[in-house]
This record gives C-alpha cells, sequence and structure tokens, in this order.
C-alpha cells in the first residue's frame, strides 16, 4: 500500500476544506454539520471501476469530474439547487497519492463550478475502486418527472450522443479533433447546469436528466404522467452539432440516431412546458407510451444489468 488512512484524510480536508457559508462543522468530525432549507433535494450515485468509469481511459480528475457532474444533474433535474456533497471511496491500496489527490480535486473542481461544498465521506479497501457521492440540495416547489401535461412542448437542452460517440472512438489510434471532442464528452462531459435552472425558472412542469438515454427516460416520464410523449425526429437536426454529431457517426458507419437517441450519459435535459428554453424536439399527447424516436435496429440502451 502506497498510504496509509490518515494521510489521505488530511490530503482530502486540505483539498476540500474551503469555506462555505452553510457549513457549521465539515470533515474531521464523526458527522457534518450543515444548514439546510426547509425542503430538500438528496440523491446519491455510485460509480464501479469496469462499468462507470476506466482508469485506462480516463484520468482520476477526469473521473472525479465525471462522476459528481452525474450527481449534480440530478439535483438541478429536480428544479433544486445543489448545497453540499458527501463522498465515500473504496480504493484497492494500489494507488497512488497523486491519484487519489488528482480524484479530489476533480470532485472539487466539479463541485466548485456549482457553488457546492464536500462536508465529508468514507474511505475503505476493496477489490476495486468505487465512488459513490450524495448530494443534497434547496428547492421550493420539486419538479418532477410527472408533472407533463397534454398541450405541453417537449424540450431538451443540448443534443445528446457525444458521449456515445467518445466511446465508439477512444479506443482508436490518431484521432481527429471531432473524435478528440468526442472522446472529452465521454471523459468528463461538460453540463450546462444553468440549463435547467433556465427551464426550473421558465415553468417546466417535468424534467429529467437524460444519462441513461433519452429513448429511456422519456419512456420513463411518460408513464409517470400518464401521457404520451410525441417527438419530432427531424427537430433534432436543427440542434447547431448535429451536423458534426452525424459526420462523425457516418465516418464510422453508426446510425447516428442510435447515439443520440439511445446512448446515454450525456446530462443533458429534457423537459416539458410552453416557450421553455432549448430546443423543442416534440410535444405531450394523450396517451400513453413514446413515439418518434426510431432507430434503425433496436436500441441497444445503457443497462446496469444485462
Amino acid at each position: 500500500m502506497n498510504f496509509d488512512e490518515a494521510e489521505v484524510i488530511a490530503v482530502l480536508a486540505q483539498i476540500f476544506g474551503g469555506h462555505h457559508s452553510g457549513v457549521i462543522v465539515g470533515i474531521g468530525d464523526d458527522g457534518a454539520v450543515v444548514k439546510t432549507s426547509p425542503t430538500s433535494v438528496i440523491t446519491t450515485d455510485m460509480a464501479v471501476e469496469g462499468t462507470h468509469f476506466n482508469s485506462e481511459w480516463s484520468g482520476a480528475f477526469d473521473i472525479g469530474r465525471k462522476i459528481t457532474a452525474a450527481n449534480l444533474a440530478d439535483v438541478y433535474a429536480m428544479g433544486a439547487s445543489p448545497q453540499y456533497l458527501v463522498v465515500a471511496v473504496t480504493l484497492t491500496g494500489g494507488e497512488s497519492m497523486e491519484w487519489i489527490s488528482d480524484l479530489a480535486h476533480g470532485i472539487a473542481h466539479e463541485a466548485k463550478s456549482c457553488g457546492v461544498a464536500v462536508v465529508g465521506g468514507d474511505l475503505t479497501r476493496g477489490a476495486i475502486k468505487v465512488i459513490s457521492i450524495t448530494a443534497i440540495g434547496e428547492v421550493d416547489k420539486p419538479i418532477t418527472r410527472g408533472g407533463a401535461r397534454v398541450g405541453d412542448s417537449i424540450y431538451i437542452s443540448s443534443l445528446p450522443g457525444w458521449s456515445a460517440a467518445g466511446l465508439a472512438v477512444i479506443q482508436s489510434d490518431g484521432v481527429d479533433d471531432l473524435e478528440a471532442y468526442a472522446i472529452e464528452q465521454f471523459c468528463a462531459p461538460t453540463v450546462d447546469y444553468s440549463a435547467a435552472i433556465a427551464m426550473a425558472r421558465a415553468g417546466a412542469t417535468a424534467m429529467c436528466d437524460v444519462s441513461d438515454a433519452l429513448v429511456t427516460q422519456a419512456a420513463q416520464m411518460s408513464t409517470a404522467c400518464e401521457h404520451g410523449f410525441e417527438f419530432n425526429k427531424a427537430a433534432f437536426t436543427a440542434d447547431p452539432e448535429f451536423v458534426a454529431l452525424n459526420e462523425l457517426a457516418q465516418k464510422r458507419g453508426i446510425d447516428v440516431w442510435q447515439w443520440i437517441f439511445a446512448g446515454g450519459e450525456d446530462h443533458a435535459f429534457l423537459a416539458t412546458g410552453i416557450d421553455l428554453p432549448g430546443l423543442c424536439v416534440g410535444k405531450v399527447v394523450e396517451g400513453n407510451g413514446v413515439t418518434g424516436l426510431d432507430m434503425k435496429k433496436a436500441p441497444d440502451t445503457w443497462r446496469h444489468f444485462n
């Protein structure tokens, strides 16, 4: 083992120890003490090495950023503002202190971009690396997946598909600029948290982070609200990035709609309402289920269990 627990905790306390007005007792005690709002949102994400991240493809900083972004996106998708994170990490004992420090800096970087404090966590040893993050946020009126109403339009904050494209090309040699951008979005996605804030303020009736694939989470929203989601496939081509993504898909001999509709891990926000910001891609109708998300073959979506 390249380190001991006390040494790691000291490094983490230094990285995460910045001032936050809501933190009364931070890292170093048996538990954190924080100020919370009358109504809080709590969500947890767990990432397992080999399933959710691969140290051969991604550096520790990017891994920290990516896992934190997934957690924060879920809070914003509820119409909430994140405040605090608690991070639990399983290490194998073979990591260097540099790797651990880079992971922590990646988590801190993404958290600080949203004004969020890391207030504690846990550290243990195991056979593989596991990172679990719990987020606490504040919200006045939560936006659920089930609030969509017949007559609402359907909006998406950005074009999904880049993360799936990055996964498809990550092991290629001599990648071009477009492929490098896709790999970057797979390893450490850029999440437009402000888009979720804008959708919420504009009166979104329902919202969801589409990290598990658009086709999957649109179906979840349709089921939750007991209405149909009717998508206009052509509307997605109006996004400025569609041409570039389609070019990359054609180069790889892949149906671009497989990436857009079924790729996953993009952290775009899907919302319903009237005159919301983002790209309008459909409408909520009477009935049930999802239509318009057609691909050349059955969707190969992200699944935790095969």
